[in-house]
């Protein structure tokens, strides 16, 4: 058995990470799988190649492939009950469904999120012969809604024949087909009460206590009918009570609770274990949506999947990639067959979820991955309004799971929404604070052009963003646009001087910008293709190029992997030792996010930031219609424009407020003082001479160490002395 099985892990899933030569789970993974195994909301912090996609992939895997089983055995992990649909105990029948009616273990809350269409389902007992009888419905959430009383031979879309009598929210009643004005439009926490006089045949509804009249003479054709309290839902939510608490209006005129029915009076329904929630699931509603905040993190994650459920089989998971830049119609086919986990970034899933080819009434897993980036880039409403329309219980009675992963669980945003949307999260924070990994050496140079004026005369010199080329950049003059260009200008030749003096072989550089980024691509290919070599990732590059560019990087075809933050965000690149930033990131979490790609499996890393010592003009597209391209518009946004003052000695005093620590500084030979390191080292290696020197540091103390336990021994024994001495005095 592996440490994997021994958590609750399948054996299949378990060869096949054994395989993959994961002997051991990571501490991420040994606290959340077995916490999504069991049903909880997790919420975890943990760093790109901690373990953390598998610890969300391996239980979600495992439980679909569960689910599937069952369904195709015919089993379901509904409560059953040896008295028909319900036994004792009124509730909704989790047999007699739509197949998007969702419907809570205690049977009391029915949900269907389907936006499309209508799903209904009955109580799993009714009311027959004579007598009159109430129960309440409340509305729990905004949508579209009728409720009422049915027989076993109508269909589930309640109202619509000759079988069944429906009240809806737009204020209509309706009976075999016909929707008439009754009453009042109802909605959000409004209780509407259902009347049904078996004595004088009628049926009405109250709504919040007030009688709305009666709605339907009972006709002759059902007068032998038993009736069933029932719903229709699209897209919404509805809270049952049938009397066994008391009524938020309780009925007068003799009406007494269904539940209080007489056993004459009572019947248990004849639908038992034929529910269509136990068919096979629509096959375009997966049961697992991912979102990624890029392709390439998607990619990785659909990959490790694929390599999860290598010996899973009857049934097969069957796994599906959704991201711009493909082909729709490929994505739609694959829909059209079937998926049961989705892997994709927010834009390509927000547009098939909107147009109906990606439905989410089924989806028991939502799962949020860099969660923190997926915010920042503005997704918050997207990731609310996709919450909305999933089920909270799913078909068979599971509360639907949350899982969301964070560089930081100490983003106030990310903590916001996990207090609005997951149900009593687990926070495995493995992180704590933020802070820098002994194994990281970060450091800043100071880009100064008034201090290095070489920029006045290079011959060679990288292309800038353009956003002074309507100011007069005057090399004598000391305007904040002079310094501004000159800023950028020398952080090119900065670029070049950590490559050369650390004689990186392998690096990753973040820019700001996408124009940046390309801007430094054709810089160091200029200055020599092999000694400089470099690809850009980016969302403007083509999906192909951005996947060959990474695929080039991680086998050491090029050198260099220039590249923004959201493109880099979750992409793991073993033993990489450099980092160059060539601008602060705007948000300070993101700095741990870029430093932290290096210093990985206990090898040393060197993270070198180019700060500029003024403000520095740069694009801010926040406001534009074409979200920067073609914009020339070189005004500040303040002035209708596209363009901030960039200041980065702000952001850099955030950073080292956010961490409580002074960064080291650099000059701009980029020199790195090693002096904390314990000695030399080599930067994607491990430390030389068996590792760190806090080995050497408690041997050091031992012996003081040793003193002072001898110490403690004996005050100890001193005070125990003392305190006896004293009460046998006090016996004398």
């Amino acid at each position: 058995m592996t440490a994997f099985e021994e958590m609750g892990v399948m054996p299949e899933i378990g060869k096949a990470v054994e395989e993959m030569d994961w002997s051991l789970p990571t501490d991420v993974q040994s606290e959340a799988i077995p916490m999504i195994l069991g049903g909880g909301d997790v919420l975890m912090a943990a760093e790109t190649g901690s373990g953390k996609t598998g610890a969300f992939c391996l239980p979600i895997l495992q439980t679909v492939h569960e689910t599937l089983k069952d369904i195709r055995e015919g089993k379901s992990s509904a409560r059953k009950s040896k008295k028909g649909g319900g036994g004792s105990q009124w509730k909704m029948n989790m047999y007699d469904r739509g197949d998007a009616m969702a419907i809570d273990p205690d049977g009391l809350l029915c949900q269907a999120r389907d936006a499309q269409g209508w799903h209904g389902t009955r109580a799993s007992k009714a009311v027959c012969g004579k007598g009159k009888y109430y129960f309440e419905a409340i509305v729990t959430d905004e949508g579209l809604c009728r409720v009422g009383w049915s027989t076993a031979k109508a269909k589930l879309d309640l109202g619509t024949d000759k079988f069944s009598f429906g009240f809806g929210g737009t204020g209509k009643k309706s009976w075999d087909k016909q929707f008439d004005s009754y009453g009042e439009a109802f909605g959000m926490n409004d209780v509407i009460g259902c009347y049904l006089d078996l004595d004088k045949r009628e049926i009405r509804w109250s709504k919040n206590g007030i009688d709305l009249g009666k709605a339907y003479d009972i006709p002759g054709h059902l007068s032998n009918e038993p009736f069933y309290p029932a719903v229709v839902l699209k897209n919404a939510e509805m809270r049952f009570s049938f009397g066994k608490t008391e009524f938020k209006f309780p009925p007068q005129g003799g009406y007494i609770a269904v539940c209080q029915a007489s056993g004459d009076c009572c019947l248990d329904s004849k639908i038992v274990g034929q529910s269509t929630a136990n068919a096979a699931p629509a096959p375009n509603a997966p049961q697992a949506i991912i979102i990624e905040p890029s392709r390439e993190l998607a990619e990785q994650t659909l990959t490790q999947i694929q390599k999860f459920k290598k010996h899973l089989d009857n049934p097969d998971v069957r796994e599906l990639l959704i991201i711009g830049g493909v082909n729709v119609k490929e994505q739609t086919d694959v829909l059209a067959r079937g998926v049961d986990i989705v892997v994709g970034t927010p834009g390509r899933l927000e547009d098939l979820i909107s147009t109906g080819k990606l439905a989410l009434h089924q989806v028991r897993f939502f799962v949020l991955d860099e969660c923190d980036g997926l915010l920042s880039a503005g997704y918050g409403d997207l990731i609310n309004r996709l919450h909305q329309q999933i089920p909270k219980v799913t078909n068979d009675g599971k509360r639907l799971q949350m899982i969301v992963c964070s560089a930081t669980l100490h983003s106030f945003d990310v903590k916001k929404m996990a207090e609005r949307l997951m149900y009593f999260p687990t926070w495995i924070d493995l992180k704590g604070q933020d802070a820098v990994p002994e194994t990281v050496h970060h450091c800043v140079c100071t880009v100064d052009p008034a201090v290095d004026t070489q920029w006045k005369q290079l011959r060679r010199q990288i292309k800038t963003d353009a956003v002074h080329e309507k100011d007069r950049i005057n090399p004598e003059s000391h305007s904040a646009e002079t310094y501004s260009e000159a800023v950028k200008l020398l952080k090119g030749e900065y670029v070049i001087n950590a490559i050369d003096e650390h004689k990186m072989d392998v690096a990753l550089i973040f820019c700001r910008t996408k124009l940046d980024c390309d801007n430094l691509e054709k810089y160091l290919q200029q200055r020599g293709g092999g000694k400089y070599s470099c690809v850009c990732l980016h969302g403007d590059r083509k999906p192909h190029e951005r996947k060959g560019n990474l695929e080039k990087f991680k086998r050491k075809e090029v050198r260099f992997m220039i590249c923004t933050d959201v493109a880099a965000r979750g992409i793991d690149i073993n033993g990489l030792p450099f980092v160059i930033n060539v601008t602060l990131p705007d948000e300070k979490q993101n700095y741990i996010h870029r430093i932290g790609r290096v210093g990985r499996a206990e090898r040393m890393g060197l993270a070198i930031s180019l700060v500029a010592s003024c403000k520095e003009k740069v694009w801010y597209h926040s406001n534009c219609s074409n979200r920067g391209r073609g914009c020339y518009n070189t005004n500040l946004t303040d002035h209708g424009g596209c363009c901030i003052w960039y200041d980065e000695p702000k952001l850099l005093s955030d950073v080292e407020e956010h961490l409580d620590v002074t960064i080291d500084r650099i000059q701009p030979d980029m020199k790195v003082p090693i002096n904390e390191f314990d000695g030399k080292v080599t930067y994607g290696k491990k430390r030389t001479g068996g590792g760190s020197a806090y080995k050497g540091h408690v041997e050091f103390l031992a012996p003081t160490v040793s003193e002072l336990a001898q110490l403690e021994k004996k005050a100890q024994t001193t005070f125990i002395d003392l305190k006896f001495k004293k009460k046998l005095a006090n016996r004398q």
